[in-house]
C-alpha cells in the first residue's frame, strides 16, 4: 500500500492496520516500523510463545527485521489475541520483549497496543481502563476520521487468498488428456519420458498436431514464459495449461521461469544459458542465484502478480503427480511479494504430495526462520 493517510489517534491507527496488511490480523503480532512519524509498512508474524528467553529471541529476530528497513527509527507493536482484556491487557510479556529489543537497537517505541476479544488499549497509556477500551471505539474512529482513500480490499485472515481456484473434474480431465498428448509427442519427437511415470510413452503413438506445436515451443522457453504473462488465467486452454504444467515440473525450466518473471525476457535467456552451462559443469552465476534467494533489486510486483495468477490456475488444473512444481513456484512468487503466510500454505501443499520437493522445502524453511527477500524491506506502505 502506498497511500498516505493521517491517523487521528490510537483507535484510528488500529482501524488502518488491516488496510496496511491487506487482511484482518488475528492471533498475531503486527509491527509497524516508522521513520519519524511516517510508517514504512507493516509486518505480521504468528504470536510467539514460550518462556521469557523464547520471547526475547523472537523479539530480537522481529526487531532485527525492522532494523533492515532503510530510514526506520521507531516502531509500534500490536498484539492481536483471542484472550480477554477483562483482567488486564493481554500480551504484556511479548510486548515487553519487543520494547527491550527495540531499546537495544536504538529504535524509538511509538506505542505498544493490545487488541483482545473484548477490549483494546495501549500499554503506554496511563489512563487506559483496567479492562481496556471498547472495541467499538476502533470502528467509530474509522468512521469519524475516514478510511484510506481507495482502500484495497481487506481479507478475512492472513491465509485468505491462498486457496487455489475451484475447477471442475471435467476441466482437470481435459488438462490430463492434453498433457497425455503432449508427453506422447515428446516421447516420439525427443524421446523424453513422462514426468512422474516409470515408463516413457510408446514411440508408435499417433502425434497430436496441437501437442506437436506445443513441443516446438520448447525451443524458446523465454518466449514461452514471457507470453504466459499476457494470458487471462480464467480462460487458459487445456493445452496451454498442460505445457506450463510440464515446464514447471522440471526444476531447470521452472528456475528459468522464476528468474525471468522476477526480471525480464533477457533475464530468462541468461538463466537458460546459465542452466545449460551448469549442466556442463560450470558454476551457476551468483547474480542469478541472488535473485532466487531474494537479494538485490526488487522485481516488478506487477510481473510477479501476473505470473502468480497464471501459476495458481496451472496448479489448480494440474494432475496431482505434477502439482508440486507449480505449487512451489506459487510459494516463491508469494514470498517474493511479501506474502509469507501464503508461501507457507503453497509449500506445505506441495510437500503433502512430494515430501522431498526441493523448492517447496526451501520456501517452507524460509518462512519458518523468518527469512524475507531483501527487497521486501524497501516496499513501503504508509500511515501517518
Amino acid at each position: 500500500m502506498t497511500t498516505t493517510v493521517r491517523a487521528a489517534g490510537a483507535a484510528h491507527f488500529l482501524s488502518l492496520v488491516p488496510h496496511l496488511l491487506g487482511f484482518q490480523p488475528s492471533s498475531s503480532l503486527v509491527v509497524v516500523p516508522f521513520a519519524g512519524r511516517r510508517s514504512l509498512g507493516a509486518m505480521r508474524v504468528d504470536l510467539p510463545t514460550g518462556d521469557l528467553d523464547d520471547l526475547d529471541r523472537a523479539a530480537a529476530t522481529i526487531v532485527g527485521m525492522v532494523c533492515r528497513i532503510p530510514d526506520a527509527d521507531g516502531l509500534t507493536a500490536i498484539v492481536y489475541t483471542p484472550d480477554s482484556a477483562a483482567e488486564g491487557l493481554p500480551g504484556v510479556p511479548l510486548l515487553a520483549a519487543i520494547s527491550r529489543a527495540a531499546d537495544v537497537c536504538g529504535l524509538h517505541v511509538a506505542d505498544l497496543l493490545s487488541v483482545g476479544a473484548d477490549g483494546w488499549g495501549s500499554h503506554l497509556d496511563t489512563a487506559c481502563p483496567a479492562g481496556g477500551r471498547s472495541l467499538h471505539e476502533i470502528d467509530d474512529a474509522a468512521r469519524g476520521a475516514g478510511a484510506p482513500p481507495d482502500p484495497a480490499p481487506v481479507l478475512e485472515h492472513h491465509t485468505a487468498g491462498a486457496e487455489l481456484p475451484r475447477r471442475s473434474a471435467a476441466e482437470r480431465r481435459a488438462v490430463g488428456h492434453a498433457l497425455h498428448a503432449f508427453e506422447a509427442a515428446l516421447a516420439v519427437v525427443c524421446g523424453i519420458p513422462r514426468v512422474g511415470r516409470r515408463t516413457p510413452a510408446r514411440g508408435d503413438e499417433a502425434v497430436d498436431t496441437d501437442a506437436l506445436a506445443a513441443v516446438c515451443e520448447l525451443d524458446d522457453p523465454p518466449r514461452l514464459f514471457e507470453a504466459a504473462l499476457t494470458l487471462d488465467p480464467a480462460t487458459l486452454d487445456p493445452g496451454r495449461v498442460a505445457l506450463l504444467t510440464w515446464c514447471l515440473s522440471r526444476p531447470a525450466l521452472r528456475d528459468v521461469a522464476l528468474v525471468q518473471w522476477a526480471t525480464d525476457a533477457d533475464g530468462g535467456a541468461a538463466a537458460l544459458d546459465a542452466q545449460h552451462r551448469w549442466e556442463d559443469g560450470e558454476d551457476y552465476p551468483e547474480r542469478l542465484g541472488r535473485i532466487m534467494w531474494g537479494d538485490g533489486d526488487g522485481p516488478d510486483p506487477d510481473r510477479l502478480r501476473m505470473a502468480l495468477a497464471v501459476v495458481r490456475e496451472v496448479a489448480a488444473l494440474a494432475p496431482r503427480r505434477l502439482r508440486p512444481g507449480p505449487l512451489a513456484l506459487c510459494a516463491w512468487l508469494s514470498w517474493a511479494l511479501g506474502r509469507s503466510s501464503h508461501a507457507a500454505s503453497y509449500a506445505q501443499r506441495a510437500l503433502e504430495i512430494d515430501p522431498d520437493h526441493g523448492l517447496a522445502e526451501i520456501m517452507l524453511s524460509f518462512v519458518q526462520v523468518g527469512h524475507l527477500p531483501d527487497w521486501a524491506f524497501r516496499q513501503r506502505g504508509r500511515v501517518r
